[in-house]
């Protein structure tokens, strides 16, 4: 690893851009992988505006690029890689979040009495540090991704600017699509409620499968 920019040989700039290209549409699938798809539906599923459900998804995108151009960037630039212990610890943490997240939405709902909108501030803080959690189990990952597509420390400090791009995109789409059964559904707020309990539920199943699978496979279990 420590002389990956010596071994691969210069690209052209129509090979880069093409790199680059890959990396935003990588990005935009990256963002709809089970666990964060999971793990945002239960914030987006409690807005009371489209635009709100989209800005959620975009939230989570800003928080999951800048841990990964971050942690991504210092790992590079030391020419290290992330231990697979640590790597596993922080997977973890993001089942545990997604227990964490289903629970809080499934209890808000039910004490309220009626399925209430996640306020603006917190639902982008929310979002965001969901995102963040996120980047940081994708950081190891990430590392080896950029390492073997990549010359540069620029070309790797822009593929993953390009790569977190794509998420946003990604994951905004899929919030506002998301958001729209809800939105349509707030007025009859029995129905409302049934459905935000019924994502809070799956997301809860997925995240201790989540949580044991990840566990079971980094030899925790």
């Amino acid at each position: 690893m420590r002389n990956w920019r010596k071994i691969r040989g210069k690209k052209p700039v129509e090979s880069v851009a093409l790199t680059l290209l890959f990396g935003l549409l990588l990005g935009m699938k990256h963002a709809t992988e089970p666990d964060h798809v999971v793990a945002v539906s239960t914030i987006a599923s409690r807005t009371n505006k489209l635009s709100l459900s989209s800005l959620s998804g975009v939230f989570w995108g800003i928080g999951h690029t800048l841990t990964l151009l971050v942690v991504g960037m210092i790992v590079i630039s030391l020419k290290q890689h992330i231990p697979e212990t640590i790597a596993t610890w922080m997977e973890m943490a993001v089942g545990v979040m997604i227990i964490v997240l289903s629970i809080a939405s499934f209890r808000a709902v039910r004490a309220a009495g009626d399925a209430q909108a996640v306020h603006v501030h917190r639902l982008h803080m929310k979002s965001l540090l969901v995102g963040v959690v996120h980047g940081m189990a994708g950081s190891a990952g990430m590392v080896l991704l950029t390492l073997t597509t990549v010359e540069t420390s620029w070309q790797a400090f822009a593929f993953i600017i390009i790569f977190g791009l794509g998420t946003v995109i990604g994951m905004m789409i899929f919030t506002t699509l998301f958001g729209l059964p809800f939105l349509f559904a707030r007025p009859k707020q029995t129905l409302y409620r049934a459905l935000v309990q019924v994502v809070s539920a799956i997301s809860l199943v997925y995240g201790v499968y989540y949580l044991y699978e990840v566990g079971r496979e980094g030899g925790l279990f």
